[in-house]
């Protein structure tokens, strides 16, 4: 099982570059079989650009994920603390294995209908194949 993931275009560039290596989540998925992480670009790309594999899940208080992460964030704290106000729990995506499509895909194109997520989604095989 994959899973496709809204990603806003700069962060998605901070993934692509290497800068950033923790995707930062409120909640998370939970099944525990999900391969691969498919990057859909929020708009104004609106558009399937990439997909990484999960080193690892990381959850714990913001300050202290912030404190594990930093380094690799790929992100301001104020952005963090701002994201993560008022929360008691975070998540960080360890990102490994980036790959950039060669041609952005837009939803529209797969043959199955596949809504633009509010956050994720479960991506089924035969879609993922489709997309890869």
């Amino acid at each position: 099982m994959n899973v496709l993931l809204s990603i806003k275009p700069e962060f998605v560039e901070r993934i692509f570059s290497g800068e950033k290596k923790f995707e930062y989540r409120k909640a998370i998925f939970k099944r525990n079989d999900i391969k691969k992480i498919v990057i859909y670009s929020t708009m104004p790309e609106g558009k399937i650009v990439g997909e990484f594999s999960i080193e690892k899940i990381h959850n714990n208080s913001p300050e202290l994920i912030w404190k594990q992460t930093k380094k690799r964030s790929g992100i301001k704290k104020s952005f963090f603390d701002s994201y993560f106000f008022g929360r008691h729990k975070a998540y960080a995506i360890e990102i490994a294995d980036v790959v950039r499509y060669d041609t952005p895909i837009k939803l529209s194109q797969l043959a199955k209908k596949v809504s633009a997520p509010q956050s994720f989604s479960y991506l089924h095989d035969d879609i993922f194949l489709e997309i890869a």
